[in-house]
Parts: C-alpha cells; structure tokens; sequence
C-alpha cells in the first residue's frame, strides 16, 4: 500500500438540524491524511432524487440509518480499501455501479454521497491544499452570491405560507463580505417589524423567520419593506428570490393555495407569479410550477425567462441529462445544485457542467436538514457556480456555510473575485 491509498473508511451516525440521524463518512489514507463529510437531509424533495435511505420502524420516528451506515462500514469500505482517492470519477462509478439500482435505494443515495464527499476531502488533505483550490485545478475562481433566505414557508414551516423561501440577493454588493453585512440589516429589521406587528412564530427549518402572514403578498410586502428599512433601495441594492416549490401543492397542472384558499390551473398559476414579478423586485423564481409541469415551466420561461432567472430544483435534481433537456426546450435558465439529490460528486458536478454549456444560472444549495459540514462552500467555489444558497441568516448549521465562505473569500486576498449580477442566469434570447 503507498502513502495516498485509501487505508480505512468508517460510516457513523450523527445528528442533523432537525435533531435526526444522518450519515457522515470518514476516510483515512495510508499516509495519516483525512476525509470527513456528512449527508444532508432534504424536506421538500423530488421525486427523482437519489433515495435518502431509512429504516422505518419505530426508532426516531422511522428516520434511523443503521442500514446506510452499515453500508458505508461494509460494502462501500471493503470497495474503496486500496484504492488512490484522486480517482474520484473511477470511484464513484464503482459506488455506482455496486449499489445496482436506479436511485441508489439500495446502498442508500446519503450513505453514497457522505462517502464521495469525504473522498474529495481526504484527497485535498493528501494533496496539502484547501478542497476549493484542488476541485478547481487551476481553473477560474469566484466568490458566490449568496441567496439568503429572511421568511420561511411551504414545507419548511408547516405551511403557513404557500411559498417555501422568500429570499433577499445582493449582487449589486462588492463583495461576499458586503452581500452578508446587507443581508445582516435586512434579516434584522425584518424581524423588528414582525415582532412589532405581532406576527412572529419562531423560526423556520432554514432559519429564516417563521411568520403568521395572511397572504403570501403580505411576505413580500414585509420583505420589501425590510429592505427599506434597513436602509436600501428595493432593486437596484437588494432584490427578492422566490423558492415556489410548487410541487408541494401542485399535481397534474392544478395548484392548490392553502392562504388563498383557491385552486389555480397552470395558466393562472404563472399568471399570478407574473403579477408578483411585475410589482415587486424579483430576480429569481425557483419551481414555479410543479415537477410534473414541464408545459408550465416552458410557458413561464418563455414569458419571463429574459426578466428573472428560473432555476428548476425539483424539476431538474442534480440530473445532467435532465439539464440538458430543459435547454433543449427551454423549460428553465438555472439549475440548483443539490449533491445529495445525485448521490455522488461526480454525477453532481455533470448536473452543474451542463448547466453551463447551456448558458444556464447555476446555484450550490443546501438543504433543509443539515449540518455543520461545509463541502458546499468549497464546491460552489471550486467548482465556480457563481451562487450559492444555503437557507438564513440564523442557526450555526446555516452560519457555519457562510462564515466557511467569508474565509475563502479572506484567503484569495486581492485575488478575490464576486459574480455579481453576472451570475445569474437568464434567456439569452
């Protein structure tokens, strides 16, 4: 065995934001270097994602993991033993292949991706370099915008509004540093009006504030005002991101709003988005329509696709080939890129380089079941994805990302690049 050669692989369970068992993957080479990572845990989730594998039963309420875990412990361990970890492509064809099935349900898609992320590290370790700098080989490095999550909804907060994330981008910022000081103000003067009105619940999954809202214009109402507040222009400083994920209440080109207490069809669900993005300034939709609607996503790119960016999540989950079809059609102009939804780095970063070929936004995201591992950082910069979402301005799962960031962003020094506006995707034609 040389030096680099994978020596050992250890699953274990450990805990997530939500207070529920997750996976994390270590990798120890011959030479001493280590690997860690851990798999989130998605709440509003496609259905074409890999299979976040559980046990069901009784046990926390059906979410342990002792098969996922026992899989990185057995099989994926006895595979990998020996093995050079650069050879991340060859080795995560191997996991690929040795699970057997279509959506990794066998192996577990988190048990797969906490060990192919933990690979990366472990070769950055060897290779005496931050993940961010050996992922980019040489390439272009830029620091992300970030979409930051200010109110939480959909399934992140029992509902209680219909949207899922109301989301403020600062891409008109200099820099990462100065898009977070923004954002700062912003999530506090937001949770100053909320608190003066009466209408704060808590907090959400994500972090962002849990509100007791009558509408879902009444979120964005508050949030522009917020933005106000705090001392900004609505627009040309700070703009508005929607996550709809409109599969949670959308099927067969129906759209049930529980706030509203109606019933849209596809038309008039993308004539209702089109009446927000004419009134408030929005520069992101994220699912406007359901999974299911590739007509709607269609439709709502070709009227709007030139105005804001329309990043498929659900509707496209960290699958190249599905990207490659929306450019074809023209169903959207950003991807989110989620490695879990993939189960591995390497069919995640297929999912982000076709993005690009396409001309598309693309976005490294968390989700909402998360922990303090920081691999989506070093991805989104490594990899230049030019934006990065990863929920609020509150909880250590979520500040960890962001303080992880302000240090790369520190380290480049002069070096340091911010996307901008640029980085959003939008049509071209």
């Amino acid at each position: 065995m040389t030096t680099s050669e994978i020596a050992t692989v250890i699953g274990r369970r450990v805990w997530d934001s939500r207070g529920r068992p997750t996976v994390e993957a270590e990798i120890r080479l011959a030479s001493g270097a280590i690997g860690r990572a851990i798999a989130p845990a998605g709440a509003s989730m496609g259905s074409g994602e890999a299979v976040d594998l559980r046990d069901g039963g009784t046990a926390f309420g059906g979410y342990d993991l002792t098969r996922a875990v026992r899989s990185v412990n057995g099989e994926i361990a006895a595979l990998l033993k020996g093995r050079d970890p650069r050879d991340q492509a060859g080795i995560d064809a191997a996991l690929i292949a040795l699970d057997g099935t279509p959506n990794k349900a066998r192996l577990g898609g988190n048990a797969m991706i906490a060990t192919s992320m933990a690979l990366a590290h472990a070769a950055a370790a060897e290779a005496g370099e931050p993940l961010w700098r050996y992922l980019s080989g040489g390439g272009a490095i830029r620091i992300p915008v970030p979409e930051i999550q200010i109110f939480g909804g959909g399934a992140h907060a029992a509902r209680r509004v219909d949207i899922q994330d109301f989301m403020v981008m600062a891409p008109g910022a200099s820099s990462f540093a100065q898009a977070l000081d923004w954002t700062a103000e912003v999530y506090r003067a937001a949770g100053l009006r909320m608190k003066k009105a009466g209408k704060l619940q808590g907090v959400a999954d994500e972090g962002g504030y849990w509100p007791a809202f009558g509408s879902n214009e009444e979120a964005l109402d508050e949030l522009v005002a917020a933005i106000a507040d705090a001392g900004f222009t609505p627009g040309p400083d700070i703009g508005i991101s929607l996550d709809v994920a409109a599969s949670e209440f959308g099927r067969n080109g129906r759209y049930r709003l529980t706030l509203d207490d109606s019933e849209l069809d596809t038309e008039g669900m993308i004539d209702l988005l089109g009446r927000w993005l004419a009134t408030y300034p929005i520069l992101s939709v994220e699912d406007p329509l359901a999974e299911d609607d590739e007509a709607g996503f269609i439709e709502f790119t070709r009227r709007f696709g030139a105005s804001c960016q329309v990043i498929g999540d659900d509707f496209l989950v960290t699958n190249a080939a599905r990207v490659e079809k929306a450019a074809q059609k023209r169903s959207a102009t950003a991807v989110l890129v989620k490695p879990n939804q993939a189960g591995t780095l390497t069919e995640t970063k297929a999912a982000l380089d076709a993005g690009k070929a396409a001309g598309f936004g693309t976005i490294v995201s968390a989700r909402s079941g998360e922990t303090e591992d920081v691999t989506i950082c070093h991805l989104a910069v490594g990899w230049d994805a030019g934006q990065f979402k990863v929920g609020s301005f509150s909880r250590s799962e979520r500040m960890a990302k962001w303080n992880e960031m302000l240090r790369i962003e520190e380290s480049l020094g002069a070096e340091a690049v911010f996307s901008g506006k640029k980085a959003l995707g939008v049509s071209k034609e």
